[in-house]
């Protein structure tokens, strides 16, 4: 008897061994199962605290390991600025985002927190990184196999870092350059905005044919990042252009300009849609349903899922975080589903919490914007591939990114002026051999004010230590022959440039680097000195102009004494590329995407108002042949 018991154990233990293995199969863990089982495996094993923490995405900052533990938190961001430590590594970003995850994939059901940043002229808040020229410039160039082939560089440098998500593509129709973040907009026209979603498809990568409308795509491997259309919607429609203020405009205006831009996005499987803080006939968008869960959601077909903005819920009301209970509640209900909160993060827990366990928030909302997270966080393979390594590392700042910004710098300058007076011989290309050039201006020998707001930090930086790229002035220094002398003076007296018999000048001048509310401008001018040096340099010596701004500016008073005026926007790191056309390397070939305007009373103005009058129409651009050496 006793001799024939230990085979039957064994047998015994055998089958208890295949019933645990069978109980441990966890259908959401295998990639050979569809999606929407998966969603269903995992959504049934969740409790509502795991649920709430998937809706919530915090700050860096506050994301410790024992947070992301204990409040089972779905996403992580850096702000703008936020970074692992000063000019950070590929690595050290890496090592940040694999030790917030290695906590997330700790918890009991080991779900992969979602990491994101503002990526929005290439990888913008690392150090190293290409910075592309911002948006006003690329809807100039009216290309958007351009602009795709820079969202694929720019994935290629976010996924460098570890970083899986990229908010961007900004697609708003600024309508009125007042506003702050009229540089995030690639026009006033929406047609134009609505090529340029093609950045989309390059940041994520191509959707497959058979796709659903409105499902959310990211192609599978390290090389592609989830995208952000941004700001739903209207957000560059408020009055006198003042930022997250109020847009008046009818239904079919909206539907008209602010909206075409999203149905592009949506077609090609964007996989999320940020609110915008701005208001639609005095109504804030985080709180409108009809827009949010109404248009995007059920008629638009959207499945990815909606994100607020950086505390977009207690911004609903003024001042902020007053009644903030109400504001969770109405933001929720109004359909986001991922709160940026960022860092208080339990007050909003608990308030959520409350609300389902008290019938005011349906347990089905819960669920949809569970769904909707889990969706794209299955769609991306962060399952299956959580943790980063740095076999990307290389891509970061590359000579082929660089050439790519280079071109895009080339493609996004609009020539305005050539030549004093209409008879006249045109001013460029400039010769590259002469005995002596001079340049000034206060943008001539700064990367800072060159790449303009959200760089390195929120609103940017003034000087040439912030990252790594070609300066203007450097540029010119490149390309002029071995025997012209350059003289760089930022901000010479007429008597310096009278007595000492420059061939002609280059100056650059514009706007410093702002960032959302703190770019509004009612007056929009050049900023001091650079008037002053206009005049003190064109009235002495034949000069171009080249203006650095995220806008059309207050040009027409020097526009006489300038014998050639180049729009240059703000090219980013790729100095290089505004020199290639001044000298005729390449020719001038774009042409404006915004109207620039006599003066600031004529605003808004936009192309086919009844009162347009501008100083240079939307789509003028003076094209030039390259030299010939």
């Amino acid at each position: 008897m006793g001799r024939l018991s230990r085979p039957i154990l064994g047998f015994l233990l055998l089958c208890c061994l295949i019933v645990a293995g069978e109980a441990e199969y966890l259908k959401y863990k295998d990639p050979k199962m569809p999606i929407g089982a998966r969603i269903k495996d995992l959504m049934k094993r969740m409790t509502l605290e795991e649920k709430i923490g998937q809706m919530v995405q915090i700050e860096r900052t506050v994301a410790t390991p024992d947070v992301m533990k204990q409040y089972f938190i779905g996403s992580v961001l850096s702000g703008g600025g936020s970074v692992p430590g000063p000019k950070a590594s590929a690595e050290a970003w890496v090592n940040l985002v694999n030790g917030i995850q290695k906590a997330s994939l700790s918890t009991r059901l080991g779900i992969p927190m979602i990491y994101g940043i503002d990526a929005v002229h290439g990888h913008s808040n690392v150090y190293n990184a290409t910075i592309f020229p911002h948006n006003v410039g690329l809807g100039v160039t009216r290309d958007p196999q351009l602009v795709k082939k820079i969202g694929e560089a720019t994935a290629l440098e976010v996924r460098a870092t570890g970083i899986p998500y990229a908010f961007a593509p900004c697609i708003a129709v600024c309508r009125d350059p007042r506003w702050g973040r009229c540089y995030e907009s690639y026009s006033e026209d929406h047609r134009i905005v609505q090529l340029m979603t093609e950045i989309i498809p390059g940041l994520q990568g191509e959707l497959p044919a058979n796709s659903k409308k409105g499902v959310p795509f990211v192609a599978p491997g390290n090389t592609k990042v989830a995208a952000c259309a941004k700001h739903f919607v209207g957000d560059g429609g408020t009055t006198k252009g003042i930022d997250e203020n109020n847009t008046v405009i009818s239904m079919n205006g909206l539907l008209n300009i602010h909206m075409p831009a999203y149905y592009n996005a949506i077609s090609k499987g964007v996989a999320t849609v940020m609110v915008s803080y701005s208001s639609w006939n005095g109504k804030r968008m985080h709180i409108n349903r009809d827009l949010v869960t109404g248009f995007l959601k059920n008629k638009m077909k959207f499945r990815g899922f909606v994100i607020s903005d950086w505390q977009g819920i207690d911004r609903v009301t003024s001042p902020p975080h007053a009644n903030y209970s109400s504001s969770v509640h109405a933001g929720v209900d109004a359909g986001i589903d991922m709160i940026m909160v960022p860092f208080n993060f339990t007050e909003f827990i608990d308030d959520l919490t409350y609300q389902v366990k008290n019938n005011i928030i349906p347990m089905s909302r819960i669920n949809d914007a569970v769904q909707r997270i889990l969706r794209v966080k299955f769609v991306m393979g962060l399952f299956e591939k959580p943790l980063a390594d740095l076999s990307m590392a290389n891509q970061l700042g590359s000579q082929e990114h660089r050439e790519l910004a280079r071109e895009a710098v080339r493609k996004s300058l609009v020539l305005l002026k050539n030549g004093k007076y209409s008879t006249a011989k045109p001013f460029l290309p400039l010769p590259k051999k002469a005995p002596k050039i001079l340049i000034a201006g206060s943008h001539a020998d700064n990367l800072g004010y060159q790449c303009g707001g959200w760089t390195i930090t929120w609103q940017g930086l003034g000087g040439n230590d912030l990252t790594t790229g070609t300066t203007i002035l450097n540029a010119v220094k490149n390309t002029v022959d071995p025997t012209t002398q350059v003289v760089y003076n930022e901000n010479p007296d007429s008597n310096f440039v009278k007595s000492n018999k420059f061939s002609y000048a280059i100056v650059v001048v514009g706007e410093p680097p702002y960032a959302e509310m703190y770019g509004d401008s009612s007056n929009l001018t050049i900023s001091e000195p650079g008037p002053s040096t206009i005049n003190n340099v064109c009235g002495a010596v034949k000069c171009v102009v080249i203006v650095i701004s995220g806008r059309p500016v207050v040009i027409q008073p020097y526009l006489e004494k300038i014998d050639a005026l180049v729009a240059a926007w703000l090219p980013g790191t790729e100095g290089q590329g505004v020199v290639d056309n001044l000298f005729g390397d390449y020719g001038f070939t774009g042409k404006l995407a915004r109207t620039w305007f006599k003066t600031v009373d004529q605003l808004p103005m936009n192309v086919g108002d009844p009162h347009y009058d501008p100083l240079f129409p939307f789509g003028f651009g003076i094209t030039t042949k390259p030299a010939k050496n």
